[in-house]
């Protein structure tokens, strides 16, 4: 696992974009297309901006989410919002090549298997994602991988429904699908997240986020969230083993 830490989370977010649009790029020479999964929070929306601008080929990307609330379509609770009115409604993504979790479904464990066939049409089996970007929650989540949920024990499904988190139900990714990803980037920022991206940093397996294999990160954080890490002296902006 590697670490670009950034001055600011403006710089982070910018940096992620980045990365995000020569994985594409990469991907798109190797294999024709792109297939991106994207988290929800506040922290990526910055990150979406910036990707935004980025000379990505939209027309061979396949988006997925990573996760999603179970809250009314609209509502400012949804990722999906935030990830139309800040990406979606400025690229030429085909709308067919955009896969939102359907969490309108009254039935959500059957809504999240019918999802992981939508992910294992467009990607085979198992569904190889090329890039998943996830994020890090002050408790040790990602995803919609809570501590103590039962989908952090999913083995079986690369979609799973959870319990209400902050009160709403969520759709996400499993760690095998998340596993199963050529890439993943972590996006860190502010002093909050601090203490678990030490801990990420260490792989520890108590918090969700630390059960995600590291082989393939990249973790790009602001001087906040890496405040508590080793090694103080690099220089802002450049990559940590």
């Amino acid at each position: 696992m590697r670490i670009v830490v950034a001055p600011d989370a403006d710089a982070a977010a910018r940096h992620a974009a980045g990365f995000v649009a020569r994985r594409a790029a990469r991907a798109v020479r190797a294999r024709g297309r792109f297939a991106l999964a994207l988290s929800g929070g506040r922290t990526p929306l910055a990150m979406l901006q910036w990707l935004a601008r980025e000379p990505v080929d939209w027309r061979r990307v396949e988006l997925f989410q990573v996760d999603e609330r179970a809250a009314p379509r609209g509502s400012g609770e949804r990722n999906l919002s935030g990830l139309e009115r800040l990406l979606l409604s400025r690229v030429p993504i085909p709308r067919a090549q955009v896969h939102a979790m359907p969490v309108d479904e009254p039935d959500l464990e059957a809504a999240a298997a019918a999802h992981a066939g939508t992910l294992a049409g467009a990607l085979g089996e198992p569904p190889v994602l090329d890039l998943v970007h996830l994020g890090l929650g002050s408790d040790g989540h990602t995803a919609s991988l809570m501590p103590g949920d039962a989908a952090t024990r999913v083995a079986d499904a690369w979609v799973a429904a959870t319990d209400a988190h902050g009160g709403w139900r969520r759709m996400t990714l499993t760690l095998p699908a998340i596993d199963a990803a050529r890439c993943v980037l972590w996006l860190v920022c502010g002093a909050s997240k601090a203490p678990m991206l030490g801990r990420l940093m260490l792989g520890d397996p108590t918090i969700p986020a630390g059960l995600v294999r590291r082989d393939r990160a990249r973790v790009v954080a602001d001087e906040e969230a890496a405040a508590l890490l080793p090694r103080r002296s690099a220089a802002p902006g450049r990559a940590r083993s």
